[in-house]
């Protein structure tokens, strides 16, 4: 199974999830990628093996004259179980395996990779980084400055799960996801989308500075996506799966009653674990009473956002824009830049948002997609503020950037989704902090006139610079005086991120923290993808314009 076979099979169903070709085909086959069958997903490579490989690596790059050199022996696997209403439309196992060196030379870096994965292979390989990075140091106006990190020796880090999504049987998966389409078709769903991810990152990482790292990193996302129609008028409306991706095992997709939390409206989201049969029942009723839901009328409102909601909107207007690369204009071509520059963080008084929002970077949160022991330079992940109390405090950078921003370490936020892709700065878990005040969603919403209150995320528009933005979600609730009136539709906010920011008055309290995430995250050229959560109570915003979005349509 090639990446062409595959998207022309899965493409038109993947696309109601958002994501790009681009982004799926890198997920799929990152590297020199290959289908393989199921048994292969449960072996791993000898970590003797790996360091015999990594230490004739670090000595060949010593011996050639480089400064610094690290080496990052990788295993990438990946399955995919496709389904839509009572057919199987695909089942992919993919590996990928091979080592990416990277050194300085002369101040310059230098990166090459081999699939071969033989000592004369990864001499080879780490000969023609340090010619590369000799070649580079010619032409570079300023060393690299590689902010210390101390060497940890031989260390292991894997995601804490109880059981390997790739040990399931896949009938076992595809008994799930048949029951699962059975149930909302049977609900009153005409149509229905799901899906089972699963992923295996198995990372060595050994560097110049006395590392030998091994981990294993586990992830996986079950979403799907329900249709009902009218058939009289021909009017359709979907409501997508609200389970969140995320570093757990196959554990996650047996629930337990402890995992559901019923929110204000009638709606039911999951933390701990996932009823995905459960929500595609509840789905399968939400999208056929949209069709009958009243159109929201324009004007300004105070928003009540549902985490569920509220990761995408974190995620874009300060995940991205706290990302220093993208703050110092290297992702510009590609990515964009961020309004949140350099001045701005100098200045110490820049107001993000209001007193309340106190939004911070993490790569260690259990659970979370972006939770590693290690980042891919070898640092060890932790967790710091970006905004504090509203302002703007801090960015997320790695080894090479740190003394841009004064800092004497990396942050651990660098990553690279390929032992064949160069490691550069991806975003950390970003998350807004609970509030201190005991708060429920409840009790929130009672303080609300004239609001609406949104659960789940959905689709969005946001400028090169995370400025000004636009988004939708999947369940809209009329609040007035206090109280859930009735279900609308076809409603999007706009803002501006510093503004919206600011308009943030209150947050719920630690009860109510729950993550959303991205499974599919793209950045770079040639372009890399990868997961990450956001973590929030709901939140209410004052003063928020709301459009119509089948009017904004014509």
């Amino acid at each position: 199974m090639y990446r062409r076979d595959f998207l022309k099979t899965t493409g038109a169903g993947l696309a109601g999830f958002g994501m790009a070709g681009g982004a799926l085909g890198s997920l799929l086959l990152p590297g020199t990628g290959h289908a393989v069958p199921a048994e292969v997903l449960n072996t791993k490579i000898d970590v003797a093996l790996k360091k015999k490989l990594a230490t004739a690596a670090l000595e060949t790059a010593t011996k050639a004259g480089a400064t610094y050199c690290d080496v990052r022996i990788g295993r990438y696997l990946r399955q995919f179980v496709v389904t839509r209403e009572n057919k199987v439309q695909n089942v992919v196992n993919t590996e990928s395996t091979g080592a990416g060196i990277r050194v300085i030379v002369g101040g310059a870096w230098g990166f090459a990779a081999s699939s071969d994965l033989s000592t004369e292979g990864i001499v080879a390989a780490t000969n023609q980084a340090v010619a590369i990075a000799r070649a580079n140091s010619k032409i570079q106006t300023a060393p690299v400055q590689l902010a210390p990190n101390k060497g940890v020796g031989e260390v292991s880090w894997v995601t804490p799960i109880k059981k390997s999504p790739m040990t399931v049987p896949i009938k076992e998966k595809v008994d799930l996801l048949m029951s699962v389409n059975g149930a909302a078709l049977k609900a009153g769903a005409d149509y229905i989308r799901s899906i089972i991810f699963a992923v295996n990152e198995q990372k060595y990482f050994a560097s110049t500075d006395g590392s030998f790292i091994d981990q294993d990193v586990y992830r996986i996302w079950a979403p799907f996506q329900v249709t009902a129609i009218d058939k009289a008028s021909g009017k359709f409306r979907e409501r997508s799966g609200l389970s969140a991706p995320v570093g757990r095992g196959y554990e996650y997709l047996e629930p337990l009653p402890a995992g559901r939390i019923a929110l204000p409206g009638g709606a039911v989201v999951y933390s701990t674990s996932y009823d995905m049969h459960a929500d595609a029942i509840a789905a399968a009723g939400q999208a056929r009473a949209k069709l009958k839901a009243p159109s929201v009328k324009p004007g300004k409102y105070d928003l009540v956002l549902d985490p569920s909601h509220l990761w995408l909107t974190i995620h874009e207007s300060v995940g991205h824009a706290t990302e220093l690369d993208r703050v110092l204009g290297y992702e510009a071509n590609y990515a964009g830049t961020s309004f949140a520059t350099l001045d701005k963080w100098r200045s110490k008084t820049f107001k993000y948002g209001s007193p309340e929002v106190t939004i911070y970077a993490d790569k260690v949160a259990p659970g979370t997609l972006g939770a590693v022991g290690y980042d891919d330079e070898g640092v060890k992940t932790g967790r710091w503020d970006l905004i504090k109390d509203g302002i703007l405090v801090n960015y997320q950078a790695i080894r090479d950037q740190a003394h841009i921003i004064g800092l004497t370490a990396s942050q651990g936020c660098c990553y690279a989704d390929s032992w064949s892709s160069v490691q550069f700065q991806r975003m950390a878990n970003v998350s807004l902090s609970p509030g201190a005040k005991p708060q429920t969603a409840k009790e929130m919403i009672a303080g609300v006139e004239n609001g609406i209150y949104i659960i789940g995320d959905g689709s969005f528009s946001i400028d090169q610079q995370r400025y000004n933005a636009q988004f939708g979600g999947q369940l809209f609730y009329e609040i007035k005086n206090g109280k859930i009136t009735q279900e609308i539709e076809d409603v999007a906010y706009q803002m501006r991120t510093p503004d919206f920011w600011n308009a943030c008055v209150s947050v719920c309290d630690q009860r109510d923290f729950r993550y959303g995430g991205s499974f599919f995250d793209g950045k770079g050229q040639p372009g890399q993808i990868s997961a990450v959560s956001h973590g929030s109570s709901t939140a209410r915003f004052n003063g928020i314009n709301v459009i119509n979005t089948a009017r904004s349509l014509g």
